[in-house]
């Protein structure tokens, strides 16, 4: 690898420049870090050429490091586990299974809101958090003992994203091989939202645990050169505006225009506008516009941020590295090109919210109230039994301050704050039909928020801290107040639940909230005040003072000036360092566990469980096998996300996955969620397609987990169809449309359906991260030509299928065998990017790759 010294310090560089030439300079940032990554991992670093050609061809990646969290970690670290033991009962060592760089797993997404508008709340949710997880939280203590290069950081420490900006993120950092490097930092992380660290000059992106666990066995993945989208900032946004306002304006133009598999590069003369926060905040919700990354390209505004969150030193390297390297920004380059151009004025922006289901569904902030009322919905009201109030359509039954995607930006919580204390100047009060939690991304954020004096106001409001979690974001928003259950249920209530969060999928944040609404956390504060969103919030009052006065959104909006002095004085760099020189001490239950040592013992669990899919693979790789005689288990529509095919929210005793572990004399109580169960394969198999809120088109009048088994037509469950052919040893495929898959990155969306049976996919189009856990399962992800959909062809469930694949695994024919005894052929878009992933999916996917690599490894 050509290097060359970096002036002013002991550090080298990899000379990417001098592989490419002086046509680098037409590169976007994010091509460059992309070229210097595949210089370093290519010999003579002519995988770099490949970058500078954009023609789409796979070059070699590999980050610095992994972020991992718990809910999608522990899947991962189970199969890691379970190699082991198999490779050890196969006669190979099972120590070679091992990881290869640094990986952090942070544990934020197993807090439920169980206690809320309680000043002991986090105390109280913290202890039920343990008490439910402590099985799983023994495994992770058992693996950062086997695995040296594991750090875990213990519950109640933040949200991944957010530790990952404030504090893991470098920009710049040694080479983990030759501390006398300096190389970018670049992060790969098992969620979707991974891309928030762009905002730090930071390449990252979420990807599959199964795409994760191969890197930590030392491979590199292969990447595609994709096309860059400039985003060219112009303007500044008024002083009302929050980056949440921002983000959602993005989210609905890049998802009309189509970005998926793209970077998305911010640049103009607007971008020196934006704070890191607000970066931060935009490019976390990459996978929402349904790009690859939202690049934040190295500037003033960065450096200054990793010294303003105590990393001086990163800062120091960062800048000295940047500008050697040409990935500075200092200004406008014209010399850049990107593959198009799509400009947004900040000024342009007004307040906005999202819903009733999808990110991208902006709704300016004065017509949310026309937009969110569901057709022919009027004011309906009924008496909540024991309570001394009632509660109708339209209430806002769930009002939570969460997300790392807004809780990470100072300007976004202290405007929350200070509209909170405006409030209780006011004497107005949160209608008891709300449920108001306060659940931010690092501990950083109470800090300030109780030394400022803002907290109090907050509490005041019921907006007490809950959890330092995914919590409400992540469905994990907990039970509403019994009787408000009750009274919802038996009327058939349309409730609302308000977030600011980054996905409002339907059924992911309460099974009984009808339509779920994004907004800045201000706004969180507002309708939880104004109780409804069946009013305009712009005309109509939030509620009236001791005076009986009305008192309007204006009343309550602090200055810009009041927000950039609270954050001036109290948003301090001595907030973060101590914060998170303590993290590790935050939890006593974690630091009480105790975890062995030597070959892990796998005891009867409903939460950790030895996975099928490894048990069953074999030494020798079988040969590929045409598909034959396959029933369709659902028949879908488009935008399907992972939430719909294996969702990581409440389990309900009635449901499938319910009944199972009642069955096991677990109680209702103790369920937890399927996303914090999804190490039991028995559970995981449970959650195919169980979503409360799944429409399939082979059972149209019913929603929910309903499809029909074939060729009886019975209607069943769809869990008790799967049931049915797996005792047939039917195996079976999935129709869908466009954009299957979009949504979390969890690889549960590809293991149940492959624990169902299910061997391939057919859709109109897939979302990035679930067609490469697919491949990783070894199911074929295939595409309908363009105009072919399953309408176009008739499908109604009835059918069989046969898929013949190509000898050289680029494409497929279909053959569909109708009732009647006529059959069609349609040939088939094998979505296999690069050789990699063909090589993979013809050894059945990653673990039989992989676990026959490692066998032979130890022959």
């Amino acid at each position: 690898m050509r290097t060359h010294p970096i002036a002013n310090s002991s550090f080298q560089a990899a000379d990417y420049r001098g592989i490419l030439g002086d046509r680098y300079r037409s590169l976007p940032y994010s091509l460059r870090l992309l070229a210097e990554n595949a210089a370093r991992h290519s010999p003579e670093g002519a995988a770099a050429l490949e970058v500078l050609a954009r023609n789409g061809e796979a070059v070699p990646f590999r980050p610095a490091r992994l972020l991992l969290h718990d809910m999608l970690g522990i899947p991962a670290l189970i199969d890691i586990m379970a190699m082991r033991n198999l490779l050890e009962e196969q006669g190979g060592d099972p120590l070679s299974v091992d990881m290869s760089l640094p990986v952090d797993l942070v544990i934020d997404h197993s807090m439920s809101i169980n206690h809320w508008a309680d000043r002991f709340a986090l105390q109280k949710n913290m202890d039920r958090e343990f008490e439910v997880n402590r099985e799983r939280f023994a495994f992770l203590k058992a693996c950062e003992t086997r695995f040296p290069r594991l750090r875990v950081m213990p519950p109640g420490g933040g949200i991944c994203h957010q530790v990952n900006l404030e504090y893991l993120g470098q920009t710049v950092l040694p080479s983990n091989e030759d501390p006398g490097l300096l190389i970018p930092d670049s992060c790969l992380g098992t969620d979707s939202h991974t891309p928030m660290i762009n905002a730090l000059g930071i390449m990252g992106w979420g990807v599959g645990g199964l795409e994760a666990e191969a890197v930590l066995f030392g491979e590199t993945t292969p990447v595609n050169v994709p096309r860059v989208i400039g985003l060219e900032i112009s303007g500044a946004p008024s002083d009302d505006i929050m980056a949440t306002d921002i983000a959602l304006v993005i989210a609905e133009r890049l998802r009309a225009l189509g970005v998926v598999d793209t970077f998305v590069e911010l640049f103009g003369p607007g971008y020196g506008t934006l704070s890191v926060a607000d970066r931060a905040t935009i490019a976390n919700m990459a996978p929402e516009y349904g790009s690859t990354m939202v690049f934040c390209p190295v500037d003033e505004r960065t450096t200054a941020y990793l010294r303003d969150t105590g990393r001086g030193e990163a800062a120091g390297n960062t800048e000295i590295y940047c500008k050697a390297q040409d990935l500075w920004v200092t200004g406008a380059d014209p010399a850049i090109e990107y593959d198009e151009v799509v400009q947004l004025d900040l000024g342009s922006i007004g307040r906005s919210v999202a819903g009733p289901s999808r990110p991208e569904q902006r709704i300016d902030l004065a017509k949310a109230s026309d937009r969110l009322r569901l057709e022919g919905e009027t004011v309906r009201r009924v008496d909540v039994p024991d309570k001394e109030h009632d509660i109708g359509d339209g209430d806002v039954i769930i009002a939570a301050i969460t997300s790392c995607t807004n809780t990470a930006n100072p300007r976004n919580m202290v405007t929350a704050a200070l509209m909170a204390r405006n409030a209780v100047a006011r004497g107005l009060k949160v209608p008891p039909h709300v449920k108001t939690s306060l659940a931010p991304g690092s501990r950083v954020v109470a800090g300030y928020l109780e030394k400022s004096g803002l907290q109090t106001s907050l509490d005041a409001l019921g907006f007490e801290v809950a959890a330092f979690s995914c919590s409400t974001c992540n469905g994990m928003s907990g039970p509403l107040d019994p009787a408000h259950e009750t009274a919802i249920k038996e009327n058939d209530i349309k409730g609302i639940a308000v977030l600011s969060g980054n996905r409002n999928f339907a059924g992911r944040i309460h099974p009984l909230a009808s339509r779920n609404m994004i907004a800045s956390p201000p706004l969180v504060v507002a309708y939880a005040l104004m109780g409804t969103i069946l009013k305009d919030i712009t005309t109509e009052p939030l509620g009236t003072d001791q005076n009986g006065n009305p008192v309007m959104l204006s009343d309550l909006w602090p200055s810009a000036d009041e927000v950039t002095e609270i954050v001036k004085t109290f948003v301090t760099p001595e907030e973060f360092s101590t914060n998170y020189a303590a993290i590790s001490d935050v939890n006593t239950h974690w630091n009480a566990l105790e975890a062995g040592q030597g070959t892990y013992e796998w005891v009867p669990s409903s939460y950790i469980s030895f996975p099928p899919f490894v048990r069953e693979i074999d030494a020798k790789t079988p040969p590929l096998s045409n598909l034959k005689g396959l029933r369709p288990l659902v028949i879908l529509g488009d935008s399907v996300t992972t939430d719909h095919i294996s969702p990581s929210g409440i389990i309900t005793p009635e449901s499938e996955a319910g009944q199972f572990l009642q069955k096991l004399g677990v109680s209702p109580r103790d369920f937890n969620s399927f996303g914090t169960r999804r190490g039991c394969s028995d559970v995981v198999v449970r959650s195919t397609y169980a979503n409360y809120r799944l429409r399939n088109e082979m059972t149209p009048d019913k929603e929910g987990s309903w499809t029909r088994i074939e060729p009886e037509g019975n209607v069943a469950s769809i869990y008790k169809a799967i049931e049915t052919y797996l005792e047939r040893a039917q195996k079976l495929v999935v129709i869908g449309g466009k954009e299957y898959g979009c949504g979390s990155s969890r690889d549960t969306a590809a293991k149940a359906p492959w624990l169902a049976g299910v061997r391939a996919v057919i859709v109109e189009s897939f979302e990035r991260i679930h067609r490469s856990n697919l491949v990783n399962m070894g199911i074929a992800p295939l595409c309908f030509p363009k105009g072919v959909t399953r309408h176009t062809l008739g499908l109604d469930g009835s059918e069989t299928y046969d898929i013949d694949f190509d000898a050289d695994l680029t494409g497929a024919m279909l053959t569909v065998h109708r009732k009647d005894g006529s059959y069609d052929m349609t040939p088939l878009d094998l979505r296999l990017y690069n050789d990699g992933e063909r090589a993979t999916f013809a050894e059945g996917g990653l673990l039989p790759r992989a676990f026959r690599n490692f066998l032979q490894g130890a022959a």
